[in-house]
């Protein structure tokens, strides 16, 4: 199983969950630029979307999108999603929010735009984690429990923190104690960041 990623883009969270679930795989880097791995591969042939992540698996099949593959390693190790009958559904209702409302939100961000249009999508992003922060239960976004959902949050509270939004007390003493875990560390470590 291979994971393709680029250092500090949203496929950390799958690198961190990866890790987490104590799976066993490797992990390229990609020039997103030009579509490269680092093995010279020609990305677009790997993912035809171009973005990252990908992550292959051992029967050739390759998953994309963080949702899909959150879900895929949740389904491996399932002390990463949430117990009872409406577990997995709040987990995807966990992973849609994060992706659709919070994550591309950050487009401003990454797009080149100007001050103003970044300010509009500061003030949105805040507004949508202040949300999470009032609904979290427990130490964890889901309960007492690391889910999947959390490996993605924690991503998006390295963006926000990166940008110079202040998010929420609650979620940044999450996110320090996130940095803690031997998992996140250890993405972090082979992607560059720490």
């Amino acid at each position: 199983m291979k994971l393709y990623y680029s250092p500090g883009a949203c496929s950390l969270a799958d690198h961190i969950a990866l890790h987490e679930a104590g799976l066993s795989f490797e992990h390229e880097k990609v020039d997103l630029k030009v579509k490269r791995t680092d093995s010279g591969a020609d990305y677009m042939a790997i993912n035809p979307k171009g973005y990252v992540p990908a992550l292959t698996l051992d029967s050739g099949e390759t998953l994309s999108e963080n949702i899909a593959i959150l879900d895929w390693i949740a389904h491996q190790d399932t002390k990463l999603k949430p117990a009872g009958p409406m577990g997995h559904t709040h987990l995807l209702e966990a992973l849609a929010y994060i992706s659709t409302e919070i994550h591309k939100s950050f487009k401003p961000f990454f797009a080149g735009a100007g001050d103003d249009e970044k300010a509009k999508a500061g003030e949105t992003i805040l507004k949508r984690m202040g949300y999470l922060a009032d609904t979290m239960e427990g130490d964890f976004l889901l309960g007492a429990d690391l889910s999947v959902a959390d490996c993605y949050l924690f991503v998006m509270l390295l963006w926000a923190r990166k940008n110079g939004l202040d998010v929420p007390e609650k979620l940044a003493a999450y996110r320090d104690r996130l940095m803690e875990r031997p998992s996140v560390k250890t993405a972090m470590t082979h992607e560059g960041l720490i």
